[in-house]
């Protein structure tokens, strides 16, 4: 599928996928959001495709939605319930459940849904001029994207409210601390370190990657019993994988394994 305001490069087991409005700090307009379903669904089906790399053209990594596209105000799309039912919840679910890891390289903002993408990926790295903002209150909307679900579970629930109704906006080192992303490096440094961790995914047991999003995902709506229940299946399943007889062989014989996901 061609793209236009999205870039997909793939090769060698990583897929990276750019926001490319740069001119408008990657703000996600009604086209942008309707090339992101269908390129997290293309991906989901790659059987070539082990893990994903997301970042974001320019000096922006995503500046939420686009408020001045003309195409927010035509047909269905003016309601924005039914934006987020047919396009951006559709997305956010896709990069939840897709059983490939996915990291976040984020280059300076990350507004609104920009926000939401990074905290629905499974590993987000930002650039020291990298920040965070829930923006929606700002304009009379509630936060979406999943964000209602995932703030306080990544930074508690005082800092949920507070990132939710304050919406002010909060530096990368603070979100580190937060628990918000996984680490923040130089802004030189971002896609060659947040590259080599997708590789190192990309290359590592991918059947064992999607198992551990698949029991995460669950863990917050399992009590106890039920997740080892579902640790003990999922290990049962793993434990006859060819990826495991390879990790053993390889750690006894201290040499790097290769995994082939299966």
């Amino acid at each position: 599928m061609t793209y236009t305001t999205i870039k997909l490069e793939a090769g060698d087991g990583l897929a990276t996928i750019t926001l490319n409005q740069p001119e408008k700090l990657n703000a996600v307009s009604r086209r942008m959001i309707g090339e992101l379903k269908a390129c997290w669904e293309q991906l989901a089906d790659d059987a070539d495709v082990r893990a994903v790399l997301l970042t974001g053209a320019g000096r922006g990594f995503c500046a939420g939605a686009d408020l001045s596209d003309p195409d927010r105000a035509r047909g269905p799309m003016a309601d924005s319930g039914a934006a987020l039912e047919h396009f951006f919840n559709p997305v956010i679910r896709t990069m939840r459940a897709l059983p490939k890891p996915i990291v976040a390289a984020v280059n300076g903002v990350a507004a609104g849904v920009g926000m939401s993408f990074a905290m629905a990926s499974d590993i987000a790295i930002a650039g020291k001029s990298a920040s965070f903002l829930q923006a929606f209150a700002r304009i009379g909307l509630l936060p979406d994207g999943g964000s209602t679900w995932f703030l306080p579970r990544l930074v508690g629930d005082a800092r949920a409210r507070g990132l939710a109704m304050l919406a002010q906006q909060i530096p990368a080192e603070k979100a580190l601390s937060w628990g918000l992303i996984w680490d923040v490096v130089d802004d030189a440094a971002l896609m060659e370190t947040a590259t080599a961790l997708a590789r190192r995914l990309a290359n590592g047991p991918t059947l064992s990657l999607a198992r551990i999003k698949t029991a995460l995902n669950a863990s917050s709506g399992n009590d106890l019993s039920t997740q080892l229940d579902l640790e003990r299946d999922m290990q049962r399943e793993l434990g006859r994988s060819d990826d495991f007889k390879e990790g053993v062989a390889a750690f006894l014989a201290k040499r790097p394994a290769q995994f082939k996901g299966r």
